[in-house]
C-alpha cells in the first residue's frame, strides 16, 4: 500500500474555496482503480493550511491517477506544501 500524506499552506483566506475546488478530485480518485482512500480536509487550527490522507493499492494505481497533478486553479491557491509518500508493507 502507498500512503501520501502532508499538508499544504494556502493563500490566506482561501482554503474554503481550495476544498471546494478539491471535490471532483477527490470523488474522481475515490472511483479510480486502486484507490482506498482520498481526502484533502481543513486544518481544525490553521486557517490557511489544508490536510491531505491519500491510500493506494500500488504505486501504479497512484501515478495512473495522479497525472500531472492539481489543475492552475488549484496549484494558483497553494504557497507551500509538506507532503511525503510511504510504501508501507502489509
Amino acid at each position: 500500500m502507498i500512503i501520501v500524506c502532508g499538508s499544504l499552506r494556502l493563500v490566506p483566506g482561501q482554503r474554503d474555496i481550495f476544498i471546494a475546488r478539491s471535490l471532483p478530485a477527490m470523488r474522481a480518485a475515490r472511483q479510480a482503480s486502486g484507490c482506498i482512500d482520498f481526502s484533502v480536509s481543513p486544518d481544525p487550527l490553521d486557517p490557511d493550511r489544508a490536510n491531505v490522507l491519500e491510500r493506494w493499492e500500488s504505486h501504479a494505481a497512484l501515478q495512473a491517477f495522479r497525472g500531472g497533478g492539481p489543475d492552475d486553479d488549484l496549484s494558483a491557491l497553494i504557497t507551500g506544501y509538506d507532503m511525503g509518500e510511504y510504501n508501507v508493507a502489509p
